[in-house]
């Protein structure tokens, strides 16, 4: 049974929804910690719906935020209880995604996902095993996880664009061109890459133009 996900949303500019960006927050923050993002994009995407749910559980970690999945090594769960969460926050997050574009009336490809850290593992472990491609995966400062099973689990492949700072103490920076190895590896043609210099656990100015201009062309609204 999956778990309804609470969301914050800022309607589009335009008054219209004609696509949408679901962000997935990192672990231990909430959705409302990257709807702030749809500030500074509003303006150059008028029709685009910004929603931000909540991930599925307290977090241990940081009791006033929340958790898509246990972190071992932050919280002390065991792998089996992090693998287990994870599998249910996918199938959580996969009745978002469905309920979004049934209440919007939207299809997959005017749907873009942009993950922060835990965010960003969720949206490339989640929407590579959907039927259908959405129009792509802003992937910043996360990591791809059981990148071995891909290959046999892979369905569709969304255009990715891989954000990582080259001064990140959390996840390592090197965890962006084990991704783009491992997605080009499964079939992957469309992977992009950019690298925020001096730039630590977060998303600066130029990753977020970069995100920008991805978003805005894989949307069909540049």
């Amino acid at each position: 049974m999956t778990r309804a996900l609470n969301a914050g949303r800022k309607e589009p500019a335009s008054g219209e929804v004609r696509a949408a960006v679901v962000f997935l927050h990192g672990y231990g923050a909430n959705g409302a910690d990257l709807l702030g993002l749809a500030d500074p994009l509003a303006d150059h995407m008028p029709d685009t719906l910004f929603i931000a749910p909540d991930a599925p559980e307290d977090c241990a970690g940081s009791p006033m935020g929340f958790q898509w999945f246990p972190i071992p090594w932050i919280d002390g769960s065991s792998e089996e209880e992090s693998e287990e969460g994870m599998r249910h926050a996918a199938d959580d997050l996969n009745a978002f995604l469905d309920g979004i574009m049934v209440d919007e009336d939207l299809l997959p490809e005017q749907v873009m996902v942009l993950g922060f850290s835990q965010g960003t593992m969720m949206a490339l472990h989640v929407l590579p095993r959907r039927e259908d491609p959405v129009a792509g995966i802003v992937a910043i400062s996360g990591r791809l996880l059981q990148p071995d099973l891909l290959v046999d689990e892979v369905v569709c492949r969304p255009p990715v664009l891989l954000i990582h700072g080259d001064q990140d103490n959390v996840v390592p920076p090197q965890s962006l061109p084990l991704a783009a190895e491992a997605l080009q590896g499964a079939g992957w043609t469309e992977v992009f890459a950019h690298v925020m210099k001096g730039t630590a656990h977060g998303i600066a100015p130029d990753g977020l133009q970069v995100a920008l201009a991805f978003m805005a062309d894989r949307l069909g609204m540049d």
